[in-house]
């Protein structure tokens, strides 16, 4: 059983080293622990860095990519390093490493094929009554559209099984957090969740300047076109079209025909709308098929053993299992 600890990393030379050194080197029920750091364009010395801390791997992008890609990459290249389960957690010792192995349990028993780590944001003490209300709905939004029972969406502290790594893409740029969740939801992922301490803040949050710009970018990942708005917008219509229709039968037309106008907009509105949503429907059916052949792609490369471009850092431990599954 290996567990491939990954970190993405903007900047995070100045707090990895203590991030790393937290890190449980041994966990009951897992063979080997590594480390495995995603440098995502830093500008500082992130990459010296994970070398002093004693990170296994280093991944390095040459430009500034974001967090979304970050993880997606993060994910491909411990999957092509033979992890059995993957942790993901944050640069900035957020999480604190001795909760990993309460994280991983879930999966390791067998009960679910993802776990979130639940800070229980409303009780957060740096997080104002506005941040911990958008928290809330944010969360109760991500619910509703992934069916899954998941308290706190936008935690970054999440453990994955293999395969449930294999079956997840992330498509957006800005973070993965809850794009994982609702395809894990649509995808029947097994997913649960365990409550988890956190650190006091070391900085300010890189991801995102202020809350406006987390909801504008967030949005984007949770608005879907419903079928629903096109009915409602058709229902509409017909209602006051049925009102014209009644002021002229009684001889009272004349005063309506702004009426009319706003029937036939709200009508052909509605028409298009539902005509987006099943386009929608068929697009998002062909990318079903996309992700089900990318996933036996991915899982034949792995079998074919091709392995990604990283630098070993550390040596593994004498007597200790290394590295990749073997074809089966």
């Amino acid at each position: 059983m290996k567990l491939i600890i990954q970190i993405p990393c903007y900047n995070e030379e100045e707090t990895l080293e203590g991030t790393l050194a937290a890190l449980p080197t041994r966990i009951p029920g897992v063979d080997v622990v590594e480390t495995l750091i995603i440098d995502d364009g830093s500008e500082d010395g992130t990459a010296d860095a994970a070398r002093r801390g004693g990170a296994t791997y280093l991944l390095r992008f040459p430009v500034h990519l974001g967090l979304a890609r970050a993880f997606s990459a993060g994910l491909d290249t411990a999957l092509k390093l033979g992890a059995d389960v993957i942790v993901n957690t944050d640069a900035d010792n957020q999480y604190p490493g001795a909760a990993i192995p309460a994280l991983i349990a879930p999966i390791l028993r067998g009960d679910v094929e993802m776990v979130i780590g639940d800070r229980a944001p409303h009780q957060l003490a740096h997080f104002g009554p506005v941040k911990r209300a958008l928290q809330w709905v944010g969360s109760w939004v991500v619910r509703q559209l992934s069916g899954t029972s998941v308290p706190d969406a936008a935690s970054g502290f999440r453990a994955f099984s293999r395969r449930a790594a294999l079956k997840l893409n992330v498509f957006t740029r800005f973070t993965y957090t809850l794009e994982t969740i609702i395809q894990a939801g649509k995808k029947h992922i097994a997913i649960g969740h365990v409550p988890v301490p956190t650190n006091p803040d070391t900085r300010p949050s890189r991801l995102f300047q202020s809350v406006a710009m987390y909801l504008r970018r967030s949005g984007s990942t949770l608005v879907r076109i419903y079928w629903g708005l096109g009915a409602i917008a058709i229902l509409a219509g017909l209602g006051i079209g049925f009102r014209f229709v009644v002021s002229y039968l009684g001889g009272g037309s004349a005063g309506h025909v702004q009426s009319l106008i706003l029937a036939a907009v709200l009508l052909i509105i509605g028409f298009q709308t539902m005509l987006i949503g099943l386009v929608a429907d068929l697009i998002g059916g062909n990318r079903s098929l996309l992700e089900d052949t990318l996933f036996r792609v991915r899982e034949l490369e792995l079998r074919l053993g091709e392995g990604p471009d990283v630098v070993r850092l550390a040596a593994p431990e004498p007597g200790r299992a290394e590295g990749r599954r073997s074809p089966a």
